[in-house]
C-alpha cells in the first residue's frame, strides 16, 4: 500500500511522524503526500485554530489528488476535538495520540471503529519510544518526556497530551547506546515540558541529573537539549554545559514576553527581572553559547507602549536569536475570553520589527566566530556541492568538504547568506 504523511506543529509532532513512519515503512510503501497514495496521514496540531484549519484543508487536499484513498487524522487536534475531527467530510479515521496499533489496524484491517481515542488525562508514561532522525537531519531526537503540567492561558497542549511523565533513565541510556553504535553523532533530548523530566519518576529525578548519567554512562559525541522553561535552568545545568565537552553549548529559554503584566496574563511562573538574571548568568558562564528564546507578540491587551518596551528589553538581552509567533487565539483556553485583542496587522507588523531585531542579533553572534575554528556536524549537501550542518553553539557552516554525518572542524572565513563560510582546518 502507498502512504502519504504530513505533520504540522512542533518538533514533537515531527517525531511522532517519524515513529509512525518507522513502523509502517515495513509493511508500506511511503510516498510524499504530493503524490497519489493509497492512504493519507495527517497529524495535526492544535495549538491555535487557524492549524485546525489549515488540517481540514490538508485532508479535502489529499481526496481531491486521490478520490479512492482513505484518511486518517492523528495527533493533538484528533486527541483534543475527535467528534469534530470525525465530522469533517472526507475524513475516515480518527486516532489520538500515542495509539499506534489503533493508526496500524486502521489501515490494515477493514472495520476498525472510526474514532480511536483515549482519556490522555489518565495517561503514565510514554508509550512512544524510540530516537528518530527528522527529515533533513543526521541528528537523531530523542522523546524523553511528555505532557505538561503547566497552566498558561494560551496553551492547549496539556489538555491535548496530558500530565507531565517521564521515561526511565536507564531506558534512555540504552536508547543512546544502541543509536551512537549506529553512527549518530548527535541526539536531541526532547519533550513537551523537557524541563519537567523525572518529577513523576520514582526515585525523583531531574533534567540536570539525567544529563550527568548519559554523559558518564554514553560514548555519544554531542548532546543537546531542546527548549527549557526559565524555572528549569539550574546553575548546576549551566555549570555543566559550561566544562562538558560533549553537551552542545546551546539553551533555548523560552521568555514567551517581555513585560511583567503580560507574563501574568499568561500565568507564566516568573517576571523580567528573573528571565534577565538567567540569561545573564548564562552568558557569563557560556561566552560561546546560543542562547535562543521563544516570544509571543500581539498578546491580548499588548498596547504599543507595552511591545516597544519588550523591544528595548530584548534588544538589551545577551540572546542570539529569537523565535516569533503573533499570538493566535485558541478557542476553550482562558485567553481567548480576555480583552483587548490586537487586530492582526498590528500582530503582523510588531512580529517583523521583533524579528528583525532578532535577525541583528543573530547577525553579530555569527560573525564574532569569523577567524575562529568551530566543530561542524554536516547534515546536507547542496546542488552546488557546498555542505552545510551545524556547530556545538548552533550556528549553520559551509564547509568546502566532506561528507554528510562527518564531524569536522571548519576555518571560518566569511559570512555570507546567513551562513559562516570556511574551509576544513
Amino acid at each position: 500500500m502507498r502512504i502519504a504523511i504530513t505533520t504540522l506543529g512542533c518538533k514533537i509532532n515531527q517525531y511522532d511522524s517519524a515513529v509512525i513512519q518507522s513502523r509502517l515503512e515495513e509493511r508500506h510503501a511511503i510516498v510524499p503526500f504530493e503524490d497519489e497514495a493509497d492512504f493519507y496521514i495527517v497529524n495535526a496540531c492544535t495549538v491555535t485554530d487557524r492549524a485546525d484549519w489549515e488540517a481540514r484543508q490538508l485532508v479535502r487536499r489529499a481526496k481531491r489528488r486521490s478520490p479512492a484513498a482513505r484518511v486518517l487524522v492523528t495527533g493533538c487536534y484528533a486527541q483534543v476535538s475527535p467528534g469534530e475531527v470525525a465530522r469533517v467530510p472526507d475524513v475516515d479515521y480518527v486516532v489520538g495520540l500515542n495509539r499506534m496499533d489503533d493508526l496500524v489496524r486502521c489501515i490494515e484491517q477493514d472495520g476498525t471503529p472510526k474514532i480511536s481515542v483515549a482519556d490522555v488525562q489518565r495517561e503514565r508514561g510514554v508509550p512512544v519510544l524510540g530516537a528518530r532522525a527528522l527529515p533533513g537531519h543526521t541528528r537523531a531526537f530523542l522523546k524523553i518526556q511528555e505532557g505538561c503540567d503547566y497552566s498558561c492561558t494560551y496553551c492547549i497542549i496539556p489538555t491535548a497530551r496530558g500530565l507531565s511523565r517521564s521515561v526511565a533513565p536507564e531506558t534512555i541510556i540504552g536508547e543512546i547506546a544502541a543509536l551512537a553504535e549506529r553512527g549518530y553523532r548527535e541526539i536531541v533530548l526532547t519533550g513537551i515540558h523537557l524541563g519537567g523530566y523525572g518529577r513523576d519518576l520514582t526515585p525523583r529525578l531531574d533534567l540536570t541529573a539525567l544529563v550527568e548519567m548519559i554523559l558518564e554512562k554514553s560514548p555519544l559525541r554531542r548532546l543537546r537539549l531542546s527548549s527549557l522553561d526559565p524555572r528549569e535552568v539550574p546553575e548546576r545545568l549551566l555549570n555543566l554545559v559550561a566544562r562538558s565537552d560533549v553537551l552542545c553549548p546551546h539553551l533555548h529559554i523560552c521568555a514567551q514576553a517581555g513585560d511583567d503584566r503580560i507574563l501574568k496574563a499568561m500565568r507564566r511562573n516568573y517576571d523580567t527581572a528573573y528571565y534577565r538574571d538567567i540569561i545573564v548568568r548564562a552568558r557569563e558562564l557560556l561566552p560561546d553559547a546560543a542562547l535562543g528564546s521563544d516570544i509571543i507578540v500581539g498578546f491580548p491587551g499588548e498596547s504599543e507602549a507595552d511591545f516597544e518596551r519588550q523591544m528595548e528589553y530584548f534588544a538589551a538581552l545577551p540572546l542570539t536569536y529569537f523565535h516569533v509567533f503573533p499570538y493566535s487565539v485558541r478557542s476553550g483556553t482562558p485567553a481567548a475570553a480576555l480583552g483587548g485583542h490586537v487586530p492582526p496587522a498590528v500582530k503582523k507588523e510588531r512580529a517583523k520589527k521583533l524579528r528583525e531585531l532578532g535577525a541583528r542579533k543573530k547577525k553579530f553572534f555569527a560573525r564574532s566566530f569569523v577567524g575562529r575554528r568551530l566543530q561542524v556536524l554536516l547534515e546536507s549537501r547542496a546542488k552546488n556541492g557546498a555542505l552545510t550542518g551545524y556547530s556545538r553553539n548552533y550556528l549553520t557552516v559551509a564547509a568546502n568538504a566532506g561528507q554528510v554525518n562527518d564531524e569536522i572542524e571548519v576555518a571560518v572565513e566569511s559570512f555570507q547568506d546567513g551562513a559562516l563560510v570556511g574551509t576544513i582546518a
